[in-house]
């Protein structure tokens, strides 16, 4: 069983080497050398090991046993599959939440979309999808929507396919000239939801999950033409 000092200083190089992963500083299949990274984060390497074992687990890592960690690689037909599963999953969580949502549901939706209201404001014409304050309301907005859903497993599963999909966005908006505004899509959301159109906020979700796929494919085709 691990240690309480040990398991923090887990989830200190999970936390920065998935920041790092998902922000795009390490790039798709870039190898992850056990001995570097301890000397970076100035860690030893049972603890750096041990969070690279999760991040592959959550598969943003790819581990084997003969060529150690890499950073996984990004691909048109596992963002598919990413997004698909998405909109399973997350509609599921939603159409839960809001038949359980009570009053203390509406006021976190309400409040956590005025939270990224406030950010997208202060960025203006930025590329909002690349700057951290905006990724982590985004997600806290998304999540609020979701929290009273009943099944904690299924929010669970869903959370790093969440950030899975934001590296897959921070790609494409590095690598995009167009920029795509999601304000009006968010307020639609949080709208449908809290008047408790269940079959609609499913609608608004699934097209808010997949509007990102065409940006996506065609930036994974710019950088790496022969990727499917």
């Amino acid at each position: 069983m691990l240690s309480t000092q040990n398991g923090s200083l887990i989830d200190v190089a999970l936390q920065q080497m998935k920041k790092s992963i998902i922000c795009c500083e390490l790039a798709p299949g870039e190898k992850l050398k056990v001995a570097e990274l301890s000397k970076s984060y100035g860690l030893s390497s049972s603890p750096i090991r041990e969070a690279l074992n999760r991040l592959a687990q959550e598969g943003i890592v790819e581990a084997s046993e003969n060529k150690g960690f890499r950073v996984a690689s990004l691909s048109v037909d596992d963002f598919r599959e990413l997004t698909h599963l998405r909109c399973l999953l997350e509609s599921e969580a939603l159409a839960d939440a809001i038949k359980h949502g009570d009053d203390t549901w509406e006021a976190n939706v309400l409040g956590a979309f005025h939270r990224l209201e406030l950010v997208e404001k202060r960025l203006g014409s930025v590329s909002v999808v690349l700057d951290d304050e905006w990724a982590e309301r985004h997600k806290a907005f998304h999540f609020a929507l979701f929290s009273a859903c009943s099944s904690r497993l299924l929010l669970k599963v869903i959370d790093p396919l969440f950030d899975r999909a934001d590296r897959y966005r921070r790609f494409s908006a590095l690598h995009r000239t167009t920029i795509r505004r999601k304000s009006g899509e968010h307020k639609q959301l949080m709208d449908m939801a809290l008047a408790r159109n269940s079959e609609k906020t499913i609608t608004l979700l699934n097209e808010h999950i997949t509007g990102t796929l065409e940006h996506v494919i065609d930036a994974i085709h710019r950088v790496y033409p022969d990727k499917s």
